[in-house]
């Protein structure tokens, strides 16, 4: 097995750790783990993951310059030895120390996906906290398996190598969000097998709400970018091409017009309203169409 671990501005040494005892107390002959830093801007959160590389199996390569989301996973692919990876994101701690040993007796699947769960937060005015812990029902095990494919995240899943190299990420997607929702995708059309297992990784660092709110933004640039590439697994796109009538697209655009830097205000502070939050996504989505509503929804 090796375990793929992409870094960007993070410390990974206590994620790395953790995981290198329990590869260690495993089953496994052969294992190892290399983490990539994807050009990290603040080259002080470099230093701190390099000195992961002082212990047993474990590589770590700092790149120069920022290749994306989806770029530093087929290179941490191409980089591994072993015939099984697992892709970890950083920071994310296993649950308890029996992850490594159910991935080793999960058999008979090209893909296994363990998930995340959402950690506690000292600050419930967050507002990723507040919108992880309301969708938490959307990771719960039999709801994924219902739905396998669309069900897929890159936080903590583990692949065949030999599928990996097959079907890679597409690295057109550079930008934040939704690289994994097409490789889904992908999956589902090359016909491989899928298995979602309750195994999940434990997410407690939050961005801020100004945070937070930039990179929904940015994953839905990326969605109205690749659009085509993702109807049938996005609910966005799938709600939005459901308002089939102009006048109700211009509504909302008009709304976001008029209140949408009030609403960004109103994420930031210290009650954010997740129906705001809804609110805002769906007229910032709109507010990006170019095309008409009737010529986008027959490409």
């Amino acid at each position: 097995m090796s375990v793929l671990i992409p870094v960007y501005e993070d410390d990974c040494r206590e994620q790395v750790s953790s995981i290198c005892r329990q590869l260690a107390g495993s089953t496994l002959e052969r294992y190892e783990v290399i983490v990539a830093d994807d050009g990290s801007k603040d080259r002080s959160f470099t230093e701190l993951c390099r000195e992961v590389s002082t212990l047993p199996h474990v590589r770590f390569i700092a790149r120069e310059k920022n290749s994306g989301r989806a770029c530093i996973r087929n290179f941490l692919a191409k980089e591994a030895k072993y015939e099984w990876l697992l892709f970890i994101d950083a920071e994310l701690m296993p649950k308890d120390d029996q992850f490594i040993k159910r991935y080793i007796e999960s058999e008979g699947r090209d893909v296994v996906c363990g998930d995340y769960e959402v950690g506690t937060c000292d600050n419930p005015s967050n507002l990723r906290y507040r919108y992880e812990t309301a969708i938490a029902s959307q990771h719960a095990t039999d709801r994924r398996r219902a739905k396998p494919f669309h069900h897929f995240h890159t936080a903590n899943f583990l692949i065949a190598r030999r599928l990996m190299l097959a079907y890679p990420f597409d690295e057109r997607f550079r930008d934040y969000g939704y690289e994994d929702v097409l490789f889904g995708k992908r999956l589902s059309q090359a016909g491989a097998s899928i298995e979602h297992i309750d195994n999940p990784v434990i997410f407690c660092h939050f961005d801020t709400n100004e945070r937070f709110v930039s990179k929904t933004e940015e994953s839905l640039r990326t969605l109205h970018e690749f659009r085509n590439d993702l109807r049938g697994y996005s609910r966005m796109l799938t709600f939005v091409d459901g308002i089939h009538l102009d006048s109700v697209r211009w509504a909302i655009r008009l709304w976001h017009f008029a209140f949408g830097r009030l609403e960004r205000r109103l994420l930031y502070g210290l009650w954010p309203r997740l129906g705001i939050f809804k609110a805002y996504k769906l007229g910032f989505f709109l507010s990006l169409k170019q095309n008409s509503p009737s010529t986008d929804n027959k490409k």
